[in-house]
């Protein structure tokens, strides 16, 4: 098993380094799990659980079918309320 050193910065951050990102496919934005297993080790876990997108996931959505439609939510709505019945 190969080991690695990193430092840790002022502000509590360190690198991972490139062979182990890789390694563990991870990306800018995944989340990592960390456990503390005795007075100087802990575990580090890619946390592959994924979360359900929240409704701010969806602004922006329409747009990717056609992003020359500029229509705001108004104009949207009354088109598609111009063939509601009474």
């Amino acid at each position: 098993m190969s080991t690695f050193m990193t430092v840790v910065t002022e502000r509590g951050q360190t690198s991972i380094p490139a062979k182990i990102r890789k390694q563990m496919n991870l990306t800018p934005g995944q989340k990592l799990r960390w456990q503390k297993v005795g007075d100087n080790e802990c575990r580090v876990f890619h946390d592959s659980s994924e979360e359900e997108p929240g409704p701010i996931a969806m602004l922006g959505y329409a747009r990717k079918f056609n992003p020359q439609d500029t229509r705001t939510t108004d104009e949207w709505m009354r088109e598609l309320r111009e063939g509601e019945l009474p």
